[in-house]
């Protein structure tokens, strides 16, 4: 008996020194077609999670467009307001992290770029299927997913149907005929870091 009870103590001594496990943190992206969720894994992609949440925590999100739909593949947004103003890159261009083990598959989240694979800013993108053409390879970067949704895709799915149109003056592609806005993209919850 005395036995189990010192093996419950030691067991239970452990269970105290051992720090939970912190959630990953969650923002609640708010826009004029409806409201989802996005987990955010920073210790897969901890730079480019960190530049995500300055832009949320500047509140700089707020009007800007999904300005690119392309049903089947992505729904990208984050850089440009409703007149098509570009918003700052504030924080400047980041690391690429795309060999972090993180596919681009449906409805994960993952940063926009030029061809120069590290010079991602703020505008990210939404995965509309898997898109394996967008992970990186050994001998090439890819895109750098670093969260995914986790409520409300059918939000995503249903801007992916939106009219879609060219805008001969900025030569864009793939615009939604009618803006969809982001109202806000709010930090639900934070992962503690020690």
């Amino acid at each position: 008996m005395k036995s189990i009870i010192k093996t419950s103590l030691i067991s239970l001594s452990l269970l105290l020194t051992v720090p939970a496990f912190a959630a990953n943190p969650i923002v609640d992206v708010q826009t004029s077609m409806g409201d989802f969720k996005v987990e955010l894994y920073p210790e897969k992609a901890p730079i480019t999670v960190g530049n995500f949440l300055k832009y949320v925590k500047d509140g700089s999100y707020k009007g800007t467009q999904f300005h690119r739909v392309i049903p089947g593949f992505v729904v990208q947004g984050g850089g440009f307001d409703e007149k098509f103003t570009p918003r700052p890159s504030t924080f400047g261009e980041i690391v690429n992290e795309s060999q972090n083990g993180l596919p681009n598959d449906e409805a994960t989240l993952s940063m926009a770029r030029t061809s120069n694979p590290d010079s991602a800013t703020r505008q990210f993108y939404i995965n509309l299927a898997n898109n394996s053409s967008l992970n990186a390879t050994p001998s090439q970067p890819g895109y750098a997913v670093f969260g995914k949704v986790i409520e409300g895709f059918k939000v995503v799915q249903e801007i992916a149907k939106v009219k879609t149109v060219t805008i001969p003056t900025t030569q864009m592609t793939d615009v939604p005929q009618h803006p969809i806005l982001i109202k806000q993209i709010a930090l639900l919850q934070e992962k503690e870091t020690k």
